[in-house]
């Protein structure tokens, strides 16, 4: 028998893939047109992730509950919702009360409308699914794809998930249908002070700026982006598994705060000394080749 690697149970090194679950089932309907489909999760989140571990036995600790007023643990037969309409004061409701109030979770996902996808500010998004066609909507699946495709239009459909109503987006991608699940237009928030800002900008400083952002200008590559903090926490649990002195990371200081105009004259020197470096690499580089 061989010996496990235990940072494979971390999830470090080598992954291996893991099929997805179906997140849910049932038809996309426009018009008579119907296809059946599946969705999967399209992203997940990838965490080191700490538990609360008791230091005297080294046991993962639980979380009670707790009624600090009668200052003792209690059983779930003991809970009921309340919603807190005063600091302080809560409206009681039965679970059975709210369970009447739940949709039934239904197998068919209505477009009602295709808008131009330009028109959906992002900040609607929520999660991502990928919807894939039963063999029988392979068919039809492929006609709204390229419906969509050539029309540049996103269709904006409802349904009801997990005894939740949702409203998504549906786009094409890649020659398949992502969907979004989206915010409702009461769950967005406003802030009285965004984009109230004063100032004025001279016409020097917009300039050098939009040399700056000409220069750092380039096109969107997601693989060369990766969660820095999360790489170190890795490095530091693989370190600790092997009995070794864990990393140490060098404290970033903050730039100290100076005239705009020095800061934008600053910035495009340093890419130009960057731009200069990474050619004479490339040089010599070359050079060795040939």
């Amino acid at each position: 028998m061989g010996v496990e690697d235990p940072g494979r149970r971390f999830g470090l090194g080598a992954t291996s893939e893991v099929m997805p679950s179906t997140t849910w089932k049932g038809h996309i309907t426009f018009g008579l047109v119907s296809i059946p489909i599946k969705l999967y999760a399209a992203a997940r989140k990838e965490r080191v992730e700490f538990h609360q571990i008791h230091k005297v036995c080294q046991t993962r600790l639980q979380r009670p509950l707790y009624c600090p007023h009668c200052d003792r643990q209690v059983d779930n037969s003991e809970v009921m919702k309340g919603y807190e309409y005063e600091k302080g004061r809560y409206l009681l409701i039965d679970k059975e009360e709210i369970e009447k109030m739940k949709p039934e979770t239904g197998g068919t996902m209505e477009i009602s409308e295709f808008v131009d996808l330009s028109e959906i500010d992002p900040l609607y998004y929520e999660t991502s699914y990928l919807a894939v066609p039963d063999k029988s909507g392979e068919k039809p699946y492929r006609l709204l794809v390229e419906t969509l495709e050539q029309t540049n239009k996103a269709a904006i459909a409802t349904f009801v998930m997990y005894q939740r109503s949702y409203l998504v987006v549906i786009r094409p991608r890649t020659h398949g249908l992502t969907l979004h699940t989206m915010y409702f237009a009461n769950e967005i928030r406003e802030v009285t002070e965004y984009g109230q800002q004063d100032g004025e900008v001279n016409k020097q400083e917009l300039k050098l700026a939009k040399e700056l952002i000409s220069n750092l200008s380039g096109h969107f590559q997601p693989e060369q982006y990766h969660d820095k903090y999360q790489d170190q926490l890795r490095a530091l649990v693989e370190a600790k598994l092997k009995g070794k002195q864990a990393p140490v990371t060098a404290e970033r200081k903050p730039a100290p705060v100076i005239n705009m105009m020095e800061a934008l004259k600053k910035s495009l020197a340093e890419q130009e000394r960057t731009r200069r470096s990474a050619k004479e690499s490339r040089q010599k580089i070359r050079k060795k080749a040939s």
